[in-house]
């Protein structure tokens, strides 16, 4: 469906509902489009290729509100739907807080966030035997686990009665693979990926299955250590984990529901000096980049962290209201669920130090390549999670290590945690690669 189609729809939608009685009235339209093929050793394992369209109705009456969904546009459904919200928006309890945004959006930039670009199943299964083969073409690696190619166009459409009228489109093409080594005693198992909003892009085939490869080939062979506190080197697809962590913790959901062991340090260093962290939605072909929030607010970039100090909350119109402060508009929304904030492009900006410098003063230490589990509690900060990588020797990485963990308090680590300067934007959340001193490791 075109934005024209979306916004008459949208707009129709909204003076309905407001026509039987509501005082207010938002409504979401989403559409997506996706293919994926998925190959292993050489054969088409599955194919995948769906068409989504749902439009999300919230109304408003007194203190009254309440949200319902439908993929049917046609008209009567449409007029069935408006019926249906506003009979159980008269139903449900009162509650003050929800409201839709007054200040909304007049100015929507262009952050260049789809490709027109269209792959059909023969180029996805092109691209992903492609991956594959050039990953089994690797001496050493004996297996695959598979390789897949897809892509993904997506639009969205909000209006509001308070005026807001608006949308965009996104694209995202990604890749993957991930192969076996070793014996049936010893058998080691890695990956590569890859995902962009502009297909031209994405990392070519054969650099994903040789990097898969020689993920997988390093993991050979691994040892066991003896329970110890070492210095821990976080590589960056898992240092990503612990900014995840401290988005949960600056969620001001979390904040509001007082599950966040930060809900008392606002404008307190929590952080070396040395680190930044922002979330920046405006980035151009940034991969959670969006002109305006799920509320139809206009959106900057905020430094959630300065210089170590905590500036910032993630906040929606509803929990700023909670908490007596101003949104700086992070709402995001499904179709059938009501704005609560969220994170776009989050990321720990560069420090001064290259990797190499990182490692090299680390005289003994673990550097982590894989975490698993989940134990993270964000309520007091502990931490223990599975992990594997490898031990670091005399500033230099060593053998292979895995079936250890390693725990601490994210308030501790938060204080000791150093940063390198090889940030890279592969996620919705980025991070470069992290050093944290001190930190418990159990193994044998």
């Amino acid at each position: 469906m075109k934005k024209e189609n979306n916004q008459l729809l949208a707009e129709e939608v909204i003076e309905k509902a407001l026509i039987k009685g509501v005082d207010f009235s938002d409504v979401v339209i989403f559409e997506n489009t996706s293919r994926n093929i998925s190959c292993r050793l050489g054969k088409i394992e599955e194919i995948e290729q769906s068409e989504t369209q749902v439009l999300g109705l919230r109304t408003f009456i007194g203190k009254k509100n309440a949200i319902t969904s439908t993929n049917n546009f046609n008209k009567d459904s449409i007029s069935e739907t408006i019926d249906r919200v506003i009979e159980m928006t008269k139903l449900t309890p009162e509650d003050p807080l929800p409201e839709l945004a007054h200040e909304t959006s007049t100015k929507i930039p262009d952050l260049d966030l789809y490709d027109n670009t269209d792959l059909n199943a023969d180029k996805l299964k092109e691209i992903a035997l492609d991956i594959e083969n050039n990953s089994l073409e690797v001496k050493g690696i004996n297996n695959s686990n598979g390789a897949s190619a897809s892509q993904s166009k997506s639009s969205i459409y909000l209006a509001t009665s308070a005026g807001f009228s608006n949308g965009y489109k996104k694209s995202n093409f990604s890749a993957s693979c991930s192969v076996i080594a070793g014996s049936d005693s010893n058998m080691q198992t890695d990956y590569d990926f890859d995902s962009k909003v502009f297909f031209s892009d994405l990392k070519r085939p054969s650099e994903i299955g040789k990097k898969a490869a020689e993920n997988t080939l390093s993991k050979c062979n691994p040892k066991k250590i003896k329970t110890c506190k070492l210095d821990v080197v976080f590589h960056p697809r898992v240092a990503r984990t612990i900014l995840a962590h401290f988005a949960s913790l600056v969620n001001g959901s979390s904040i509001v529901r007082g599950s966040s062991f930060l809900k008392e340090k606002l404008n307190h260093k929590i952080f070396h000096k040395e680190i930044n962290i922002i979330d920046n939605p405006l980035i151009i072909k940034g991969l959670s980049s969006k002109p305006f929030d799920d509320e139809g607010c206009s959106m900057n970039e905020l430094s959630l962290v300065k210089n170590g100090v905590l500036k910032n909350w993630l906040l929606d119109t509803t929990t700023s209201k909670q908490l007596g402060m101003t949104s700086n508009s992070r709402a995001s929304r499904g179709v059938s669920s009501p704005p609560t904030p969220s994170h776009t492009n989050l990321f720990i900006d560069n420090g001064n130090k290259s990797t190499e410098q990182i490692l090299s003063e680390v005289n003994n230490g673990f550097y982590v390549t894989d975490l698993i589990g989940q134990g993270v509690n964000l309520i007091t900060g502990d931490y223990s999670r599975g992990a594997s990588g490898f031990k670091i020797e005399n500033g230099k990485i060593s053998f292979p290590i895995n079936e250890v963990t390693i725990a601490d308090n994210l308030n501790n680590m938060f204080k000791k945690i150093l940063i390198s300067n090889d940030l890279e934007f592969l996620y919705s959340i980025n991070s470069p690669t992290l050093a944290i001193e001190g930190m418990t490791i159990a193994g044998v």
